[in-house]
């Protein structure tokens, strides 16, 4: 049995429950569920989390053709003015 109330994306405390609902309210695709719940768009950009949220969306409101599934960035680390203009 499947932990409802599990959460999904670690990074945004976005719940499985939380996901389910709003792709099942608002029969989005998976970009506007991403959009919506901020699933995916946290420190690790999607990598831990996508493949849910796509499988969640795709579930309520089936792909077309046209639509591509969630892709996932490297996440990037910030870096100061200080450093950047640091002369060596």
């Amino acid at each position: 049995m499947q932990n409802k109330s599990m959460i999904v994306c670690r990074c945004e405390e976005v719940s499985y429950d939380e996901l389910v609902e709003v792709a099942s309210e608002t029969n989005c695709s998976a970009r506007e569920l991403k959009l919506r719940t901020r699933a995916g768009m946290g420190y690790c950009g999607g990598r831990t989390c996508r493949t849910m949220v796509d499988h969640i969306a795709h579930k309520h409101h089936p792909r077309l053709d046209s639509e591509i599934s969630l892709k996932f960035q490297a996440p990037i680390r910030p870096v100061r003015f200080a450093e950047l203009g640091e002369v060596k």
